[in-house]
């Protein structure tokens, strides 16, 4: 799994650089795209139960889902990009929202708060904690901070398939679900809104929003339970990164 989890942290890591006023979300994918490729990468979401792009983008109320297109990005804006990749067999699954040019502080604030939240539910995929701990950590963190977690949508195990059990949900009490034991594999993703945590989905089927029309950011990481404690599948810094 490293290998296809060290593609999509580079291409994410690229991205960064690469995203600014008035480039469309249509550009970041072909980016994307001629990256992934190059690398020895498959697209994993192009065709994925009928999703007709290779990433994903979801610019300001998006909250997941949206479908790169020609439309421009505007300074102010925050943008989430999600992808993954599929190589050798195995499958990796990562996400960063990124500001586009000048962004206000409050959604400077959200984006803060929305990847401490990823590290605290991260830091809880221990060998004998339970999948609810995650969940937890990072519900706890967002509603101090006066956000809001979404609930519709979850994170999930990820290895041979992009989609395993079981689900990870950014909300609910600790203590409860499987028990982590060495040798899994999870995409842990909190989608977190700046006003409630409802959605709707769009006529195109597939593009989430926030159902007040609120901003919303989502960060996500690939992660491996070891011995030693997390492992960082889809760090840029480290793809061995541990923490424990």
């Amino acid at each position: 799994m490293a290998g296809a989890c060290r593609i999509v942290a580079e291409t994410l890591e690229a991205i960064k650089g690469f995203v600014r006023p008035g480039l469309s979300t249509g550009e970041i994918e072909f980016f994307a795209e001629k990256m992934i490729l190059a690398k020895g990468g498959t697209l994993a979401f192009k065709g994925y139960r009928g999703y007709p792009a290779g990433i994903c983008t979801s610019v300001n109320n998006q909250v997941v889902h949206g479908i790169p297109s020609a439309a421009a990005l505007k300074d102010g804006d925050i943008v989430s990009i999600d992808l993954g990749v599929y190589r050798e067999g195995f499958y990796g699954d990562a996400a960063i929202t990124l500001p586009v040019g000048t962004i206000s502080g409050a959604a400077a604030r959200l984006l803060k708060v929305t990847e401490e939240a990823l590290a605290l539910g991260i830091g809880q995929a221990m060998p004998g904690n339970r999948v609810s701990d995650i969940s937890d950590a990072v519900q706890r963190h967002v509603e101090a901070n006066g956000f809001s977690v979404v609930r519709t949508f979850v994170g999930h195990g990820i290895g041979r398939s992009l989609h395993e059990d079981p689900q990870v949900p950014n909300y609910g009490s600790p203590g409860r679900g499987p028990r982590l034991r060495e040798g899994m594999t999870f995409a842990i993703e909190p989608m977190v809104n700046a006003g409630g945590h409802e959605v709707l989905i769009l006529n195109d089927g597939w593009t989430a929003v926030t159902a007040d029309g609120s901003l919303s950011a989502h960060f996500e990481h690939t992660v491996a339970v070891t011995e030693r404690g997390v492992r960082i599948l889809t760090n840029s810094d480290s793809i061995s990164k541990i923490r424990g």
